[in-house]
């Protein structure tokens, strides 16, 4: 990655045509060709861009940036304060915390969240239709039903109501109650939830990890 700050003019011919006036500015080249033109202000959001693929020509004072449809930006130059590259090297790419895969082994290993009592009976219990993400006991012995996701939303209530109705034929498994946990839970999908008959529980992904836990809120 290259940043250049500079006193510069910028015009844009292409579509439309834009012109930024003469003023101090953060020039951004990255590896894969794109430039864009930054201030010190509008958070990450650039005054202007090219987008890859492109072609950076530069002469004395002088920059032009030409895409494949032959648009083209102009960077005209007054005064370079500094010109630096770095080599930033592969990024991974972003690792999202919290996933459901993660939240059902927290879950699994914390069963009390559902209520004092309740315990694992086992992960990705199998039915015709799909595995349902957890089977627990209550404190009275009674099958437990626990779907999880991160968003709750409708199709997830669905999901969950078909898994019970399956598992509700069992007679070693009936009567089975359904739990929706997710991290946030949408109004529609806890009406839906409600009229099912499906508890719905809100989980602090935090708080499961071990960061000073307390109760789930329950809706």
């Amino acid at each position: 990655m290259r940043l250049v700050i500079a006193k510069c003019s910028v015009d844009y011919v292409g579509r439309l045509s834009a012109h930024l006036p003469l003023a101090t500015r953060l020039l951004m080249v990255k590896a894969d060709g794109s430039v864009s033109i930054h201030a010190d202000d509008r958070a990450y959001k650039p005054l202007n861009w090219m987008s890859p693929p492109c072609k950076l020509q530069e002469s004395e004072g002088v920059w032009k940036v030409v895409n494949k449809a032959g648009e083209e930006l102009r960077i005209t130059l007054a005064e370079v304060f500094q010109d630096y590259s770095y080599e930033l090297g592969v990024d991974p790419g972003l690792q999202k915390d919290g996933v459901e895969a993660h939240l059902q082994e927290l879950l699994a290993e914390h069963p009390e969240t559902f209520g004092e009592g309740h315990t694992l009976v086992r992960r990705e219990f199998m039915t015709a239709i799909g595995p349902v993400d957890l089977l627990l006991k209550d404190a009275e012995g009674a099958s437990v039903a626990v779907e999880v996701k991160r968003r709750g939303e409708i199709d997830g209530v669905e999901q969950l109501t078909r898994y019970l109705e399956l598992m509700n034929r069992d007679p070693l498994l009936a009567p089975v109650k359904g739990v929706f946990a997710a991290q946030e839970i949408k109004p529609q999908a806890r009406v839906l939830a409600a009229d099912r008959g499906i508890r719905c529980v809100v989980v602090d992904y935090d708080k499961l990890r071990g960061m000073e836990r307390d109760e789930l809120t329950l809706f």
